[in-house]
């Protein structure tokens, strides 16, 4: 059973599941689906192709399903599909994708805090913290375990890799690989993201080795392709070493620089 303000603009061809809260003032269009347990907040927009999954909550002022951003889009039908659990805080835009039955994904068990923007098609995984105002363009891809700390900017086309951690106030127009930290404008590689590996249960010895790893890509002086190389030749090879040299092999714009100094 539902609890559905009457003060809410809800169109009655949206599919609601069991046990959703709709609060006054929000305004939920057509070919609008949204899981059991939700709880949408006061003056939300949830818009043409959205699909929510179960157990989320969208703060105040959000849009989710906005018109894309982008020049190319000529009013075809596409989607932003979110997973189960996530929270989205207030004033949160997030675009559908812009082509014919393209999408924008989000996953499960994110944190999308205050004034955070994920544009067009991006694809974001689960467990994903993104901070305030952090703007995010179109077209990118995002791992899991990720931590944007507050007003990051992520330039279209680029990725982030698993268990990353981006500095506040950092802009990238390149990847960032995996188990790593980053920041700085420009930006540059920090290091090992320790606390993360440690908080997911990473091995220590597997830290070692991903530390070995990106002491070839970020402290030597080989081109990329090579210290990909070196990485399958002297660092013993596990999931996480393979996560950084697929990552690193599939780079087509390149990825950060090393620490300067």
């Amino acid at each position: 059973m539902n609890n559905i303000s009457d003060k809410a603009v809800v169109s009655p061809k949206a599919k609601l599941g069991d046990n959703i809260k709709i609060f006054p003032f929000v305004y939920i269009e057509d070919y609008v689906e949204i899981g059991d347990n939700c709880v949408i907040f006061p003056f939300v927009s949830i818009l043409n192709g959205t699909k929510l999954g179960k157990n989320n909550k969208v703060h105040q002022g959000s849009v989710i399903g906005a018109l894309p951003q982008d020049f190319a889009f000529r009013g075809e039908r596409s989607e932003v599909v979110v997973g189960d659990n996530n929270v989205i805080r207030e004033n949160v835009i997030i675009n559908r994708g812009t082509h014919e039955g393209g999408q924008t994904v989000i996953g499960n068990n994110n944190m999308l805090m205050e004034g955070v923007h994920v544009s067009h098609d991006t694809k974001i995984g689960d467990f994903n913290v993104f901070g305030y105002g952090t703007k995010i363009a179109g077209d990118c891809q995002i791992g899991t375990g990720v931590i944007f700390s507050s007003s990051v900017i992520e330039n279209a086309g680029t990725r982030v890799g698993d268990l990353a951690m981006l500095q506040a106030g950092t802009r990238f127009s390149k990847d960032v690989p995996p188990y790593i930290i980053a920041g700085g404008n420009p930006i540059e590689y920090g290091g090992p993201n320790k606390t993360m590996m440690t908080a997911w249960k990473i091995d220590e010895r597997v830290q070692k080795h991903v530390a070995n790893a990106y002491r070839l890509v970020f402290h030597g002086q080989n081109s990329l392709f090579d210290s990909v190389l070196q990485i399958e030749d002297q660092v013993p090879d596990g999931p996480e070493v393979r996560n950084i040299v697929s990552f690193l092999k599939t780079a087509t714009r390149g990825v950060i620089s090393k620490q300067q100094g």
